[in-house]
């Protein structure tokens, strides 16, 4: 099939989208995809292709299939999508949320990780005050943190 048919066969979606025909096949079975069938041979459309392309961003983004696929099903083709750009919101607002606490996370071990080194190389450059100084403050920040 071509594109100028507006038709895609799932190797034509695969090499277009970096992906493979595997995850083609698993996000039809989440029910995110539903191509026509001719025989063995799945046929996708033009809805397809957006819903796959929309899928992918939803990936990238840090979005569960769930959340993809209950975004995707919330448009119907009306042109009111007030509801689904109100859900989308609040799917991003939690996704920042998530995002923003790992990254406190990571700057908190990153840290932790600094302190720990400096010890070490102190230890081995037989400092035992900066290896003292490190530990105490490794030990004010494990109690500032409970």
């Amino acid at each position: 099939m071509s594109r100028t048919e507006e038709f895609f066969t799932i190797s034509d979606l695969a090499r277009e989208f970096g992906i493979t025909p595997r995850t083609i096949r698993y996000y039809e079975d989440q029910g995110l995809l539903q191509p026509r069938r001719e025989g063995r041979m799945r046929i996708y459309g033009r809805a397809d292709r957006a819903r796959l392309k929309l899928t992918l961003r939803g990936k990238r983004l840090g979005l569960s299939l769930a959340q993809i696929k209950e975004l995707i099903d919330m448009y119907d083709g009306r042109h009111d999508s007030a509801p689904q750009l109100r859900r989308f919101l609040s799917v991003l607002e939690e996704r920042r949320r998530t995002l923003e606490q790992q990254r406190s996370d990571i700057e908190a071990v990153l840290g932790e990780i600094d302190m720990l080194e400096r010890q070490c190389l102190s230890l081995l450059g037989h400092d035992a005050r900066g290896a003292e100084a490190a530990r105490q403050e490794l030990q004010a920040r494990v109690e500032a943190a409970t």
